[in-house]
């Protein structure tokens, strides 16, 4: 089973984050922030990988820290799940329409992290979520997972379909990528000899 547990506690953020790369979607996250656990149950559900997540953070400065060090811990627990990489599918894409957004989320684990991202959300709150921190999310994953991701938006009137059509995309490219190909199952998907 491809698995891991990561625990991050810093003076500003206790994190714990158990995933399974090869479950069926089940998630119980808890974060302390409501629509950052309504993201993280779709990045859940639509990548198939098992996520449990409790963070508690600073939440009299800002919800900042705690998205950041979530997406940190949930990138940490990533590579370690993956492992050697050895049969992944290494790429993974997806262009997903939600209502009036429409997002492309294009990624590659690669170990060497590099983020694009061209979302424009119309408002900077999404009830009492900022909206700057999505950026800040997938900065951390990317980073510490160490993916090449680019998530661009096509079109997008409304913040909260921007949002989760964002997660979503990323998720269903993310499934594809940590999927395991029948036909290299012992084969590292690199010419290099090393990802």
């Amino acid at each position: 089973m491809r698995s891991a547990t990561i625990t991050r506690n810093t003076a500003e953020t206790q994190i714990s984050v158990t995933i399974n790369l090869d479950g069926t979607g089940q998630y119980d996250n808890q974060t302390g922030v409501g629509f950052f656990d309504h993201m993280l149950d779709q990045l859940s559900r639509h990548s198939l990988i098992d996520m449990t997540i409790r963070a508690a953070g600073d939440y009299h400065i800002d919800d900042h820290h705690t998205v950041e060090d979530t997406g940190i811990a949930l990138g940490q627990a990533i590579v370690q799940a993956v492992g050697d990489k050895k049969g992944i599918n290494r790429y993974g894409s997806c262009l997903l329409p939600m209502d009036d957004a429409l997002v492309r989320a294009a990624l590659d684990i690669s170990a060497r992290p590099f983020l694009v991202f061209n979302l424009e959300m119309p408002t900077q709150k999404i009830g009492n979520f900022d909206t700057e921190l999505v950026r800040e999310f997938f900065q951390a994953l990317s980073t510490h997972a160490g993916l090449t991701l680019h998530i661009d938006q096509l079109h997008g009137l409304n913040s909260h379909h921007i949002a989760e059509a964002a997660f979503k995309s990323v998720a269903r490219a993310l499934r594809q990528a940590v999927e395991i190909d029948p036909r290299m199952s012992q084969a590292l998907p690199s010419t290099k000899g090393a990802l």
